[in-house]
């Protein structure tokens, strides 16, 4: 018998060993006191939210922490006073803090003890401030906007983008100044940054907007397809070929605009054809003699660095020149934090919208987006925003929903690791941030200097499919 009952003991005091180590570990600040309203348990995390030290709490009543003005209300009397869950705002010696009171009930039903769950709101609040000043900022950017705008086209377009970043600002600005001259320009930008709706509003902002405009990705057509599309063919310049003959997107783009998107990807021996429409304003069909004279506004993009390739001798540097009379740089967008919370309501309304949903995102989702470094830049943030959207049953989309990628690094920062641990933390991101940005493996190695089964052994190693 007395076996038994040291056993008992025994587990008794493991269990409690174990709720004080569950106590303590919670990030959040915990609070408990008894039916009386007398304090029992502080952790570390509530003394290091509220400032407020345990002697101030454990044994007192929580009236008489009241009334010395320690704590603005007590969510604890509210709960027994209720008998029901309930949450706060509070005031603890000037911070504010969100609490909620939970009641533990015994078996007749009567509260034996409330558990206090503090959280630190401060940065949510500074969150909430600098959305508002945000939206301010917007209201007034998008006025001066209209009035300048005279078409509804143009309108719908200048809608489409949300800045508030001084260097989206200046390149919007100078998309608009350069839109009313015929010059070429060149957008420079990363993959997903927005470069085609610039490109629309160079050519909805010119004396053109009325005329064709023809989009060209450079990269999506095969090359040996590439020159019979742009320049167009005669009937029987090759096996397969229209007996009709047909005319290239150039020809087709006569009288407008033509913009040529990922112009880096475009081979050689076709850049030496472009150089020559670029100066002459003139297109030779394959398998023709005549040139024809075209009227056109050339708008080029690239993700690539062109000064680079033209070191390498990837591209003609004559051309290079050509088309780099007006440049538009295009910041990324963890380059412009100021506009990721309009975008991010941006598109959360226009998926709503889109899904006849009214989903809501709470705003440490947009803190923690703010933290994180966008590879896939506008195009990741609206496919994210999309996905997370549909997929959560939730009507307000919580940090959890967020993938793991983007609230990685978040949750290494708050924790010590070794220095291993810290390598392969480092590897994950890099290799993550590449594979998002070149989207295979083989692309993704070449850019990272080694082979694609060394990426793949890494990836297996560091647990990435």
């Amino acid at each position: 018998m007395s076996f038994k009952l040291d056993h008992f003991v025994e587990n008794v005091l493991e269990m409690n060993k174990l709720l004080d180590s569950i106590i303590e570990s919670s990030y959040d600040g915990i609070y408990v006191a008894d039916a009386n309203g007398i304090g029992l348990i502080v952790n570390e995390a509530y003394k290091r939210i509220t400032g407020v030290d345990e002697n101030e709490l454990l044994g007192k009543n929580l009236k008489d922490v009241l009334n010395k003005g320690i704590i603005s209300e007590s969510v604890t009397l509210k709960v027994l006073e209720q008998k029901k869950p309930t949450t706060i705002v509070q005031t603890v010696l000037g911070k504010e803090v969100l609490v909620t009171g939970s009641p533990i009930f015994n078996d007749k039903g009567k509260i034996t003890h409330v558990v206090t769950n503090v959280r630190d709101i401060s940065e949510l609040n500074k969150l909430k401030i600098e959305l508002k000043e945000a939206k301010a900022y917007t209201k007034q950017i998008l006025k001066e906007i209209d009035d300048i705008k005279k078409r509804e086209e143009l309108k719908r377009l200048f809608d489409q983008i949300i800045a508030q970043s001084p260097n989206t600002i200046k390149a919007l600005n100078l998309a608009k100044k350069v839109s009313i001259v015929d010059s070429t320009v060149i957008l420079l930008g990363e993959s997903g940054v927005g470069k085609e709706v610039f490109a629309n509003i160079i050519h909805q902002g010119s004396n053109r907007s009325n005329k064709p405009y023809v989009k060209v990705n450079c990269g999506a057509i095969p090359p040996h397809l590439l020159e019979s599309e742009l320049f167009g063919y005669e009937k029987g310049a090759f096996t397969g070929a229209d007996g009709r003959g047909k005319p290239g997107l150039f020809e087709q783009a006569d009288g407008g605009s033509i913009f040529l998107d990922e112009i880096g990807e475009m081979p050689l021996e076709l850049q030496v054809k472009l150089l020559r429409v670029l100066q002459e304003f003139e297109i030779t069909r394959l398998g023709g003699q005549k040139t024809k004279k075209i009227d056109i506004r050339v708008v080029c993009a690239t993700n690539k660095n062109l000064e680079e390739l033209v070191e390498k001798g990837e591209f003609r540097e004559d051309l290079y020149y050509r088309l780099n009379i007006i440049p538009i740089h295009i910041p990324p967008l963890r380059e412009r934090v100021e506009d990721i919370a309009p975008l991010v309501y941006y598109f959360l309304r226009k998926t709503n919208s889109k899904y006849n949903l009214n989903k809501q995102i709470n705003p440490e989702v947009i803190y923690i987006m703010e933290q994180y470094h966008w590879p896939g830049n506008i195009r990741e943030m609206e496919n994210l925003i999309e996905r997370i959207i549909v997929t959560t049953e939730k009507s307000e989309i919580q940090a959890s929903e967020l993938p793991q990628k983007i609230t990685h690094k978040k949750k290494i920062s708050s924790h010590k690791r070794t220095l291993k641990e810290i390598v392969h933390e480092t590897e994950k991101d890099v290799i993550l941030e590449k594979l998002a940005e070149y989207k295979t493996t083989r692309k993704t190695a070449k850019v990272l200097g080694i082979s694609q089964s060394a990426l793949v052994k890494k990836m297996q190693r560091l647990g990435l499919s």
